[in-house]
């Protein structure tokens, strides 16, 4: 599969976990929110959790579920980009949380999962 078509397969994940989010009471603050340490997929904040959420997708569980892509390397990636955001948009009275949101399938038939609190800042 070309990088295009991951690019592609990749925003419809990420609308769809959106959407999801929205229904379930979560404010989008920001997606694909990028600097040096990493990117963002999406922030999002309900009740007092402002969420780091990173976005898996797979067409199919051939290859093991896609949460099984988030690897250390990746969540300390994550984490050091979450510091950089709260350091230029402060969040006061918030607990951050670590999420990851997989999507197994295509369209209607996608199944999206949520994981909250998936991995924890310990560096």
């Amino acid at each position: 599969m070309g990088e295009v078509d991951r690019g592609r397969l990749g925003t419809e994940a990420e609308e769809l976990c959106v959407a999801w989010l929205e229904r379930a009471g979560y404010r989008i603050r920001d997606r694909n929110w990028l600097v040096r340490e990493g990117e963002l997929d999406i922030v999002a904040e309900r009740g007092e959790f402002l969420c780091f959420v990173e976005v898996r997708m797979r067409s199919s569980a051939r290859f093991g579920e896609p949460s099984l892509t988030v690897t250390w390397a990746k969540q300390r990636r994550v984490v050091r980009a979450a510091l950089r955001y709260l350091q230029r948009r402060p969040s006061p009275g918030r607990m951050v949380r670590f999420d990851v949101m997989t999507v197994l399938g295509r369209g209607p038939a996608a199944i999206i999962e949520h994981l909250p609190g998936a991995f924890d800042a310990g560096m």
